[in-house]
């Protein structure tokens, strides 16, 4: 045979075993990959929970007797002093000199409540100064990077409960006003002995604002105390959210939280009060839970919520920490291994094992803390037959 016949022979032979090794070389494992970059991270507590009036006023009658059908409707603007009711009372009975003391002790009471509402409004108002002036000092502090970002939220924390508590002081101190109009009504209007039908009772609003519910509008006889009518203010909202106590004790006055799913665009508030006593819920699936109720105050401009109400549902997310540029992967990238964490990195087509440290994780992302450098690019979710030196190919 000649040396000619014999190479090509040969160049045949190695042609075959070349294609029966590629035939049985095993394939690459198809795998669904990701690269490490820096992005945007939040981790934060999202619950659903309520908007509602800060300061409800409910609006009862003073005697028991005949109530004139009520004109308003719910929704009704009402002014400070407007009558929104009137009572013929039931009995012509004349006050005694036991029930007249009595109503002299109330209307005693009721001058001191004037005046203690009174204190408390401008003790209240020296506080929201203070507060306003050192939050504006802390916010261009914190502009000029010399103030850490938790001093701001305490200030901001600070202000907000200030602002709100003056809020609260006024509402009180109208109240008394009103408590007092009425023990003197009495007085002036009840003869001391009997001399014929009894004047009608005008009910007036105490506060200003709108009206929420009207628990009674059809006239009849009404007990003393029943309630009629509520009052509040619809333009100071508040945003409360029953959260679980193991989820509270993370949360910290002055904390951002955003408002979603309302029916308008995403509005910022902030963490005023962390209730201290905790209750029990039923979950949806019968559990009984420990949960804590939460009050944040809006922050967001007034013309952005205007058509958010009383009672109306959201979803409020608390903002626990943020970065801008955190190193991270999908949280199906990393898994449990011996006593810590590991992903595998695709280099030059293979999977490499590579020990990691993760810290916060949201949104179905990790915090990439060592072990991989941006653009690297990780298997997600590798299949049990995965291992290192495998050979992988992404889908």
């Amino acid at each position: 045979m000649s040396s000619r016949k014999r190479i090509v022979i040969f160049l045949i032979g190695a042609f075959v075993v070349l294609l029966l090794a590629l035939a049985f070389r095993p394939r690459p494992i198809l795998v669904d990959t990701a690269v490490v970059e820096r992005a945007p991270l939040v981790v934060t507590v999202d619950r659903q929970g309520v908007s509602r009036v800060q300061d409800r006023y409910v609006v009862s009658a003073p005697v028991t007797g005949h109530l004139q059908r009520i004109g308003l409707r719910v929704g009704d603007s009402v002014e400070q002093g407007e009558v929104v009711a009137r009572i013929a009372p039931a009995q012509p009975a004349p006050l005694d000199a036991r029930a007249r003391a009595e109503a002299e002790a109330s209307l005693d009471r009721a001058e001191s409540r004037v005046e203690q509402a009174g204190a408390q409004r401008e003790a209240a108002a020296a506080v929201a100064e203070l507060a306003e002036r050192r939050y504006d000092r802390v916010r261009r502090q914190l502009a000029a990077d010399d103030v850490a970002e938790i001093e701001f939220e305490q200030a901001r924390a600070a202000v907000l409960e200030a602002r709100a508590n003056l809020r609260s002081a006024e509402f009180n101190r109208d109240i008394a006003r009103h408590e007092l109009a009425a023990a003197q009504a009495l007085l002036r209007e009840w003869p001391a002995e009997a001399s014929g039908p009894r004047k009608t009772v005008t009910i007036t609003a105490p506060v200003g604002g709108r009206l929420l519910a009207l628990r009674r509008q059809s006239e009849g006889v009404v007990s003393a105390g029943e309630p009629l009518l509520d009052i509040g203010d619809p333009a100071v909202l508040e945003i409360a959210v029953d959260v679980l106590s193991a989820d509270a004790v993370r949360l910290r006055p002055g904390m951002a939280v955003r408002i979603l799913r309302w029916g308008g665009e995403d509005l910022q508030a902030a963490v005023r009060t962390i209730e201290p006593a905790g209750f029990t819920e039923v979950s949806a699936l019968g559990v009984e839970e420990q949960r804590v109720t939460v009050i944040a105050d809006l922050l967001s401009p007034g013309e952005q919520w205007e058509r958010l109400g009383d009672d109306y549902h959201v979803d409020a997310s608390f903002i626990l920490w943020q970065d801008d540029e955190t190193l991270q992967v999908p949280e199906g990238a990393v898994f449990r291994r011996a006593e810590g964490w590991a992903s595998f990195v695709v280099i030059d087509g293979r999977a490499e094992l590579r020990p990691v440290r993760i810290g916060r994780r949201a949104d179905l992302r990790a915090q990439i803390v060592d072990g991989l450098e941006p653009g690297e690019v990780v298997i997600v979710h590798p299949a049990p037959a995965i291992e290192a030196g495998s050979r992988v190919a992404p889908r």
